[in-house]
């Protein structure tokens, strides 16, 4: 009686390398090939985990069909295309068709060895072999390339990964991926060809990829000087934002090459370019389909002038700036877009915002992610727009800066995405929280003082809540404070805040003014909006003030009023905001008025007044001018101001001079004896230092101006002189990894002899 075998081995990535036919007869004499007899039976061989009956249910014949070839060889595909055999043979003995399997092993447990750049964890997050899964040659190979690119994206373009198998008991594996990171394959050089308008170091700027240099290591919150694909298309994208913003027009990029070094340590990377024509804005018009639009109005919010450079971002800010003076119209579905003529001849663009109504979509919902510790309503309480609203992109840009100012999160990002009907839109707020612990030191050098210091712990988001609680103690020489603070934003739910402070304060001022001061007491405080931009605070504060350890050399002045008073004050604050940031503000400016009155009970009367304000402007990229200024008076009700009621100028408020070592003064006993008036001003100009964005490190240089006077005391030893005063310096600012840390060296250029000075000033501080 004849038989035949049909057989297949797998070697390499599995594929079929051997498919043989033999039909022998029962006298072992050849005879002419082809299929013989009808199959009777199946019988399966070799099933450990997997039953017979499954292994047939993929086989494409049955019981009573002939022992055809083409039949069989698509049986034999179907069991090799599960997956789940290591070899697989068919044969034929008599009306028997006989399957023989080794099935594949089952992974036991997965392992890394060598990873130290990248964590186990996301490893396994990026393979798709689990334990438990079955083991097959094709999907390790899959899973080590896998492995390999993640790698290359961390720009480790030598790292090696070798698979291990270690067989178990019942037909179990423990599967290793044996790692060789390698070196880190750094950008060694950027080039850029056909740039004549900008320097390659201007260009080299705009761009996130970095060549290696010397603070490679003090590379801590990520990797800019390796080489990343995605990074690199990101690039040609910026540089073709940055020649829009300073106006080419017709620029593009060419091609973007990184080479790699034949040693294979480090890339070459090529950006030729094509900057084009410099364009200037040409004719520049409004037209509105909507009805009862005063577009002479709406001219006005224009950026950008005829004449000057053209600028894409001047062409956004002006489409923001319009798009929000409609929508405060009631014209609730607003869009502008920006028709833009290009004259080559002339090199001129003419653009014509075209005001008309969008398209009718509303808020579906608003989804936050990412918020951890935080509730959802601290956000949604943030947001410009709720369920139901109709949807303004402008609102939604304004949202996304409300939560951003709130300093919960290190990131922010609002963005819109298709409802359930054309006319609906879900708005996905997407945070990531940081660190609103704070524990901060404060620390100071004076020439005549010495070192100074504090502490305070504050965390502006109790219990998720958006809450804020401060403590705050002060240890130096000179004073110990204990302040306890509470404040809640949304008081009652609504936008109103409320909060009290409760301090207890002693200040050695012997140094000063001869004398130590005790405080105690505490405040209440409530505020609201008065509108979109302008938030008013009414204030009452009950504080009992002690002058003690007078010097018996002491000015005559200070000796006088030596003893305990208690303040009963109730104020108020206007504040108008439109800085562009409460945290980090680059545009805009802020306005504050504040009053207070002091004489419903208590010892003191007087009537107090501070005026300040301060703007922004953005004048080169990452390069920010800061303009402010202060000034204020008190005035006594029947009575003359006492010293501990009176302004003193020097240290933070005026960096040159120490603090109170400018103003009024006894010359006699050298006390400062404070002002009833003073007027400051502060030029401030914050710049980039060349270095790597990510050290964190700004330099900033200063000019402080002002004077403080008048005293009601009268005497000959009194040296009141109004003159102007004046310091400048350089400063330095580190966001390290430890906490912000602040540098300051300042020198009087304008002052008085009787005047006293500081030179250096620092501070530093942590997060938790």
């Amino acid at each position: 009686m004849g038989f035949w075998r049909r057989g297949l081995r797998i070697a390499g990535a599995a594929c079929f390398c051997a498919l043989t036919l033999v039909i022998q007869a029962e006298t072992g004499a050849a005879q002419t090939a082809g299929p013989r007899g009808t199959i009777d039976r199946i019988v399966v061989e070799g099933a450990q985990r997997i039953e017979p009956s499954t292994i047939e249910s993929y086989l494409t014949v049955t019981p009573g069909e002939p022992f055809a070839p083409a039949a069989l060889d698509d049986s034999l595909r179907s069991l090799f295309d599960t997956g789940l055999f290591a070899d697989v043979v068919l044969r034929q003995e008599g009306d028997t068709l006989v399957i023989s399997v080794v099935e594949n092993p089952i992974i036991n447990r997965i392992a890394f060895e060598g990873n130290d750049d990248i964590d186990a964890e996301d490893l396994e997050a990026e393979v798709q072999l689990r334990p438990r899964v079955v083991y097959t040659r094709t999907r390790v190979q899959e899973d080590v390339s896998r492995i390999q690119e993640l790698y290359r994206r961390e720009g480790r373009f030598a790292a090696t990964v070798e698979p291990k198998v270690i067989p178990l008991e019942q037909n179990r594996v423990d599967l290793v991926f044996e790692i060789d990171e390698g070196p880190l394959t750094r950008v060694r050089r950027i080039t850029f060809i056909g740039n004549e308008a900008f320097s390659d170091s201007r260009l080299e700027s705009e761009i996130q990829t970095e060549e290696a240099g010397y603070f490679g290591f003090l590379n801590l919150f990520g990797r800019s000087d390796t080489y990343d694909p995605d990074r690199l298309a990101f690039d040609r994208e910026l540089l073709r934002r940055f020649y829009l913003e300073e106006g080419y027009a017709d620029f593009r990029v060419v091609s973007a090459v990184a080479e790699l070094t034949p040693d294979n340590e480090a890339f070459l990377i090529t950006f030729t370019v094509e900057e084009g024509e410099l364009y200037s804005f040409g004719d520049i018009d409004v037209v509105s389909q909507l009805p009862d639009l005063d577009t002479e109005q709406l001219r006005e919010l224009i950026i950008s002038e005829p004449g000057s450079d053209y600028s894409s971002v001047a062409v956004e800010q002006s489409i923001d700036a319009l798009t929000e003076a409609v929508a405060n119209q009631q014209y609730a579905f607003v869009d502008v877009q920006p028709v833009v003529s290009r004259n080559r001849a002339e090199r001129l663009i003419n653009v014509t915002y075209e005001i008309g109504e969008g398209p009718r979509v509303f808020v579906e919902r608003i989804e936050i992610q990412g918020n951890i510790r935080t509730v959802d309503s601290v956000i949604r309480r943030e947001m410009e727009l709720i369920e139901g609203d109709p949807f303004n992109a402008a609102r939604l840009r304004q949202s996304e800066a409300r939560i951003r100012d709130l300093g919960f999160f290190e990131t922010v990002e609002v963005t819109a995405v298709e409802g359930s009907q054309p006319d609906r839109t879900v708005i996905i707020v997407e945070v990531e929280e940081t660190s609103t612990g704070e524990l901060s030191f404060g620390a100071g050098f004076s020439s005549i003082d010495g070192p100074l210091g504090s502490i305070s712990i504050t965390e502006r988001n109790l219990l998720g809540r958006g809450q804020r609680l401060r403590i705050a103690g002060a240890l130096s020489g000179n004073t110990t404070e204990l302040d306890l603070s509470f404040t809640e934003p949304y008081f009652l739910g609504r936008d109103l805040s409320a909060g009290f402070d409760i301090f207890h304060i002693t200040r050695d001022n012997q140094d000063e003014s001869s004398f130590d001061e005790a405080l105690t007491g505490f405040g209440l405080r409530f505020g609201y909006p008065l509108g979109r931009h302008l938030r008013q605070t009414v204030r009452y504060r009950l504080e009992n003030t002690e002058l003690q350890d007078i010097d018996e050399d002491a000015s005559r002045f200070i000796r006088e009023q030596e003893g305990t008073t208690l303040t009963s004050l109730i104020g108020h604050e206007l504040v108008y905001d439109r800085l562009d940031s409460r945290l980090e503000p680059s545009d805009g400016y802020i306005l504050r008025l504040s009053n207070d009155v002091a004489g419903l009970g208590g010892d003191t009367q007087f009537f107090r007044t501070v005026v300040s304000g301060g703007t922004f402007f953005t004048i080169l990229p990452d390069t920010v001018l800061n303009i402010s200024a202060e000034t204020g008076y008190i005035v006594g009700l029947g009575e003359d101001v006492r010293i501990n009621d009176r302004f003193f100028i020097g240290g933070n408020n005026f960096r040159g001079f120490s603090r109170a070592g400018l103003g009024p003064r006894d010359i006699d006993t050298d006390d400062a004896l404070g002002g009833n008036w003073y007027g400051i001003g502060t030029v401030e100009l914050a710049f980039p230092l060349g270095l790597p964005e990510e050290l964190g490190l700004r330099g900033r240089t200063f000019t402080d101006f002002g004077t403080l006077s008048g005293i009601d005391d009268e005497g000959p030893e009194i040296v009141d002189e109004a003159s102007l005063r004046m310091s400048v310096g350089v400063g330095l600012s580190w966001r390290s990894p430890f906490g912000p840390i602040q540098i300051d060296f300042a020198v009087p250029v304008l002052k008085e002899d009787f005047d006293e000075e500081e030179t250096i000033r620092f501070s530093f501080g942590t997060r938790f």
